[in-house]
């Protein structure tokens, strides 16, 4: 078993907690990273709320996080957007607005999509579909391409199907900002000041959590929380380097590889 591994990535929702309750002796695992002397680190596509709350969530659950430790799909857009200057269309959650505001622009050449949920409508997706058409440089952003997620009601549709739509029907290729983007998990692994050799990524999202980090070179955990499904475990094209019961178990599995 390898010993390598020195930084862990921690997907959040699915993984540390889902709806509104934390998994099961995920706090205590989370500890006892620290504890074991790993640098710890948090990648979310969540957009339907600011960094604020979902830091100040993970803290009523009893995780001791802090704002710096957490790379979101958010922060990385407009940190690209503002580098890019290109003003955007907003197709995203009300709850996310105050953190994108300043990205809107006049003559938006660029639509940034996030989980709008139940703002997705007919008349929001024809509103973005029109920018990209008008637009005299389009640009399409996604802040992650996940299919779906999982709640306390269930799987519900996320924001990859509306973004593939959108990319249908204006013939434009998106780009993603969020994971799976190499880019994404690499500003991450700078972050941590880290190496993808030496560093775990654990998650609930076959593709984007597992498949996105071992293409950024990174070793992929698979939890059987959130949104696993029993099909991941026989994928054709992406094989995780671990299989959890969950986060604590994952937790076990890389104290034991030391």
């Amino acid at each position: 078993m390898a010993t390598r591994y020195r930084d862990v990535m921690i997907d959040l929702s699915g993984v540390l907690y889902q709806g509104h309750e934390a998994i099961t002796g995920a706090q205590a695992a989370l500890q006892q990273l620290r504890e074991a002397g790993f640098g710890v680190g948090f990648l979310t596509n969540t957009t339907r709320r600011p960094i604020g709350a979902v830091v100040a969530q993970l803290d009523a659950l009893g995780f001791k996080i802090s704002s710096d430790e957490v790379l979101t799909a958010a922060q990385a857009a407009r940190h690209h957007l503002e580098t890019a200057h290109v003003g955007a269309h907003l197709l995203v959650h009300p709850n996310l607005l105050p953190e994108l505001e300043n990205l809107r622009g006049q003559q938006p050449q660029a639509v940034l999509v996030g989980d709008a949920g139940e703002h997705f409508t007919y008349q929001s997706l024809n509103v973005a579909f029109r920018v990209l058409m008008e637009a005299s440089e389009p640009r399409l952003i996604g802040l992650g391409d996940n299919r779906y997620f999982a709640d306390t009601s269930g799987l519900s549709l996320d924001m990859g199907p509306f973004i593939k739509a959108l990319a249908y029907a204006a013939a434009i290729e998106p780009t993603i900002i969020g994971k799976p983007s190499r880019s994404f998990f690499e500003a991450a692994l700078h972050r941590l000041d880290a190496t993808p050799e030496t560093t775990v990524m654990i998650g609930d999202d076959l593709a984007s959590d597992v498949g996105g980090a071992q293409h950024a070179g990174m070793t992929g955990v698979l939890v059987r929380t959130g949104k696993y499904r029993s099909s991941d475990e026989h994928h054709p094209d992406i094989r995780p380097d671990h299989i959890a019961d969950d986060f604590p178990a994952a937790v076990r599995w890389l104290l034991n590889s030391r």
